[in-house]
């Protein structure tokens, strides 16, 4: 008894091994309307050209709607015995049209439908990512705006720095979606053109018409050696790292939130809606959104590294080791578009302790470096030297355990007598704020202006989308 998917070559069925470790359908059946939308644009091209008749056109496209209606509802049985979703639908459309559905293959290989159908799916992706990461953007900009004066620690080595505000701060990351969503939109770019046509490795005989095929399927046009078309998964491996940069980005930000929320901290607050509580400890208040966020930035950067190790020994063209370019992806974006959209929400939800932000943002003499400037721009004292003259201050302060702007400017004229009361302009956070006025900086009318940029930015990008 002949194998029935591989016809007269072989004369009998695999051993059942073999048919679980060969078989895809469980993972690439989402491919199943990238798919159906390849077979339709394919038929009509071979209908265009000559190859097979207008009718069989008509009703290979008329069992291949029917057999996405089927999915769609639910009717459809796939079968492993099938192994993909090429076979599956190749299977049924038989049932539906007969003898007709035979000749939908002409032309065309697997490898070349397999390819063009994971094209069309990351493509149909990084849109849905783009979307959501809009919608991540447009949160943090509404709440920089409305925390453009909250005033909060900067850190660096995670000890507190310099003053900042609350909407500097989160601006920081609508910047990094920004170039998060530039990469993807690359990708797209590189990833827009079509394998179709390619067939095996080496083209067709058949005189088809690739540019009409890429077109029909928003290609911006056929890729142009077989060979690259059937065995690049280039396209899957850079939407991968776009989306381990983006998730870092996440990672990043759901720690600082970790860190916030904790009572030791207490800089910000997340309601029920965004933590859990504690199956013993009654008073538990945990940020998981935040940690699982956080934890999904692992598997994201964990399928890019499989994949970057499956392709990195295989010579052309296609080679079945690629079969595990899917899983991994699929779940990688997955996991990128749940992280984005648990982060939207949490940024809406947070409430920031503003009298504990303010108070945090003056400790640790956080406003030093405003001292070291004063003496340069009223004393024309080199950096240097105010930087020196500042540490001992900061000593003298540190000794009696008093704030910088508490410190009795006798104390300050014993290290430097040329120092005046106008220094005690300059101490406070909120003067130190409102003083960094350079482009990107904190000041509050630069978080204000900026955000305000974002909102027309985006509130254009979503009249011309």
């Amino acid at each position: 008894m002949s194998n029935k998917m591989w016809g007269g070559r072989f004369g009998e069925s695999p051993d059942a091994i073999m048919e679980e470790i060969n078989v895809s359908i469980d993972v690439d059946q989402h491919l199943y309307a990238q798919d159906i939308a390849a077979s339709k644009a394919h038929a009509a091209m071979l209908a265009s050209q000559g190859i097979i008749t207008a009718n069989d056109a008509k009703n290979i496209a008329a069992g291949l709607d029917t057999i996405l209606s089927e999915i769609g509802k639910g009717s459809f049985t796939f079968k492993r015995a099938l192994e993909d979703i090429h076979m599956n639908v190749e299977s049924r459309l038989g049932e539906l049209i007969g003898p007709a559905a035979g000749r939908l293959h002409t032309a065309r290989s697997r490898n070349d439908q397999v390819a063009t159908d994971f094209r069309l799916y990351v493509r149909d992706t990084i849109d849905d990512i783009d979307h959501a990461l809009v919608a991540y953007q447009r949160a943090l900009v509404d709440r920089a705006l409305e925390h453009a004066d909250t005033v909060m620690p900067g850190f660096t080595h995670l000890q507190t720095a310099q003053p900042v505000t609350f909407g500097h701060h989160l601006m920081a990351y609508v910047e990094m979606a920004s170039r998060d969503r530039g990469r993807f939109a690359d990708a797209r770019k590189r990833l827009n053109e079509s394998p179709l046509g390619a067939a095996a490795l080496a083209g067709t005989s058949f005189p088809i018409d690739r540019d009409a095929t890429a077109s029909a399927l928003g290609f911006d046009r056929p890729m142009a050696n077989s060979l690259d078309a059937v065995s690049d998964r280039d396209f899957v491996l850079e939407t991968l790292s776009a989306a381990s940069i983006a998730s870092v980005h996440l990672s990043r930000f759901a720690e600082e939130i970790v860190i916030w929320t904790s009572p030791l901290v207490g800089l910000v607050r997340l309601s029920d809606k965004f933590t859990t509580g504690s199956s013993i400890m009654p008073q538990k208040r945990n940020p998981d959104a935040a940690e699982l966020v956080r934890a999904k930035t692992g598997r994201i950067i964990g399928s890019l590294t499989a994949l970057l190790i499956v392709m990195k020994g295989l010579p052309l063209a296609y080679q079945k080791d690629m079969q595990e370019d899917k899983q991994g992806a699929m779940e990688a974006f997955a996991a990128l578009s749940l992280a984005v959209k648990a982060m939207t929400g949490m940024v809406l939800d947070l409430v920031p302790e503003e009298a504990r932000m303010k108070v945090a943002a003056g400790e640790g003499y956080a406003t030093a470096t405003d001292l070291a400037d004063w003496l340069v721009r009223e004393l024309k004292m080199p950096f240097r030297d105010a930087h020196h003259v500042t540490g001992r201050i900061v000593a003298k302060a540190s000794e009696g355990g008093i704030a910088l702007h508490k410190l009795p400017l006798g104390d300050m004229q014993a290290i430097e007598p040329r120092i005046t009361a106008g220094v005690f302009d300059v101490l406070s956070v909120q003067a130190s704020v409102e003083s960094r006025k350079s482009y990107g900086g904190t000041a509050p009318d630069n978080v204000r202006a900026q955000a305000k940029a974002w909102l027309k930015r985006l509130e254009k990008e979503q009249n011309s989308g």
